[in-house]
């Protein structure tokens, strides 16, 4: 649970700059227990840097990213130590990468990638830690029967719903998302899309999802981030934004998916 009452994460001028190249710079939003939050941008925009930096895979260069931790409240992550972020990542955290493959242990069976996470939490009884896995599988649309096999005799679609259950079989409060329905066929990105707005509403989880596919966030968000060039440049609820564009770049934005 959320023990302040406000913000699960607020993120205080974040920037990170490659030499004189800015990947992002004065990021600051505040994202709610239960709420998701997209960011759209097209290849270059700074989004998946902010990603980054946010879920701690990044050091930024200035500002905060400070989360509600349930033992000490607000707690800036970016000078946390690496232990303590370890154990967010573990428990309250989760990372959903674009290519499934990235947080899979390939050479791992199905059963046991989901386990893993659960043995990292201190999970120890083998029959417990099955079972499950088991019950993830079957709410990520997998056989159970399929426990045994390991992710690379799976398809692209289930190796991405395999990675999810991974990722929310510890329970999180905070999962990030990198473009989770990229390089999918449209009927496999359709039905994964229905199943993380289901299990997002059932968990109550807060969400930043980084995508290019403004049907996406359409579809998960509640908010909206607009990125260009590393700045944000318009945010909003989503219907809102989509739909009444105020900045030159999200118009272009959203008339080019109009014209497709």
């Amino acid at each position: 649970m959320n023990g302040t009452g406000g913000p699960l994460l607020s993120v205080r001028g974040v920037e990170k700059r490659y030499g004189a190249r800015i990947g992002c710079t004065g990021v600051s939003f505040d994202l709610w227990p239960g709420e998701v939050m997209g960011i759209v941008g097209e290849s270059g925009s700074g989004k998946t840097t902010l990603l980054n930096c946010l879920a701690g895979q990044l050091a930024p260069d200035g500002g905060q990213v400070l989360f509600d931790t349930r033992t000490s409240g607000m707690a800036d992550t970016v000078t946390m130590s690496e232990p303590e972020r370890r154990m967010l990542r573990r428990t309250d955290w989760a990372f959903v990468h674009q290519h499934a493959h990235e947080g899979l242990r390939m050479n791992v069976s199905a059963g046991g990638n989901v386990g893993e996470r659960l043995m990292a939490v201190g999970a120890r009884n083998y029959a417990e830690i099955r079972e499950s896995a088991l019950d993830w599988l079957g709410r990520v649309e997998i056989a159970g029967d399929r426990i045994d096999d390991r992710p690379s005799a799976f398809s692209g679609g289930m190796r991405q719903r395999l990675q999810i259950a991974r990722n929310l079989v510890t329970g999180p409060r905070l999962v990030f998302m990198d473009e989770p329905t990229g390089g999918l066929d449209v009927s496999v990105q359709a039905r994964l899309l229905d199943l993380l707005r289901g299990l997002v509403r059932e968990m109550g989880l807060s969400a930043i999802i980084v995508t290019h596919d403004l049907a996406v966030v359409r579809l998960l968000a509640d908010r909206l981030m607009v990125m260009k060039g590393g700045h944000v440049v318009e945010q909003g609820l989503t219907d809102q934004v989509l739909d009444d564009p105020q900045h030159g770049y999200t118009q272009l934005l959203v008339s080019s998916v109009l014209q497709v």
